[in-house]
């Protein structure tokens, strides 16, 4: 696949996601459609939707409930494209949502492949290839951005790094969407910024290639660490996502955090 028809397929499923037209996201005036739900949307997406936010860089697409379709529609015509996930305005929508019982929740960042930069990184350590009756037994706190117990059955592939006989770093792949499979990671507090989170997600999003699916990543705009893994893995910025929930949910998310509530933040 070039780097093309790798974007093209990521704006292909956000369309998906969105219910609205993959050319929207290249259009330079925001587009605000109806939220549905999709049985081909990705897997970890809480649908039906409030809000939910996505940008190309070109302008920004949202999916909106009904409730809500007049205040984002508001917002989006108030600020410019480059200054409309910028806190201080996201403030304004939280407040003007906060009387409809609903607020900003997660704000992410997602990468894709560059695939005349990407390949397979060594590290000093083996690397093993690892199908699925290979993961079964690693659902463990230590593997939980690698691996989705939740949703064990979309866990595809993975590569672990091994020390001797020990498992020190994995990262694994769910098919969350029907051509594109989002690649976690976790290395052991111990072996960290040895160039293995890198290795493995390089070679892990190889073998996503050969297999004709596109690799994807994501990481929240703060995790500096996930995000420089990314760089060095082969991978380049390619969208960004903003999604609006009941303010109960969101009280829920900063009381408990659980791997259900949160799309998991990749941390090497």
């Amino acid at each position: 696949m070039t780097n093309s028809e790798i974007l093209a397929a990521a704006m292909r499923q956000s369309a998906v996601d969105l219910g609205c037209s993959p050319a929207d996201f290249a259009r330079t005036h925001p587009v605000v459609v109806t939220a549905a739900e999709s049985p081909d949307a990705r897997k970890y997406l809480k649908l039906p939707y409030a809000a939910y936010f996505v940008s190309y860089g070109s302008n920004i697409v949202c999916a909106a409930a009904p409730a809500l379709r007049e205040t984002v529609e508001d917002y989006l015509a108030k600020y410019p494209l480059i200054h409309t996930f910028e806190p201080p305005h996201m403030h304004m929508l939280h407040e003007a949502l906060r009387p409809l019982g609903y607020g900003i929740a997660l704000t992410s960042e997602y990468w894709l492949p560059d695939v005349e930069i990407l390949k397979p990184l060594e590290c000093g350590y083996e690397m093993r290839v690892l199908t699925q009756p290979d993961l079964a037994e690693l659902y463990l706190p230590e593997w939980s951005n690698a691996l989705c117990e939740p949703r064990a059955e979309l866990d595809m592939l993975g590569v672990g790094a091994y020390d001797g006989g020990r498992l020190v770093g994995l990262a694994g792949c769910s098919a969350d969407c029907a051509d594109m499979w989002q690649i976690g990671i976790d290395v052991l507090p111990e072996y960290r910024r040895k160039g293995i989170a890198a290795a493995l997600t390089s070679r892990l999003a190889a073998e996503i290639l050969d297999r004709d699916k596109v690799p994807f990543y994501c990481c929240a705009w703060c995790n500096l660490a996930s995000a420089r893994n990314a760089v060095k893995a082969g991978f380049r910025p390619a969208w960004t996502e903003m999604d609006v929930r009941s303010l109960a949910l969101i009280e829920a998310m900063n009381t408990a955090r659980t791997q259900d509530i949160f799309v998991r933040e990749d941390e090497p």
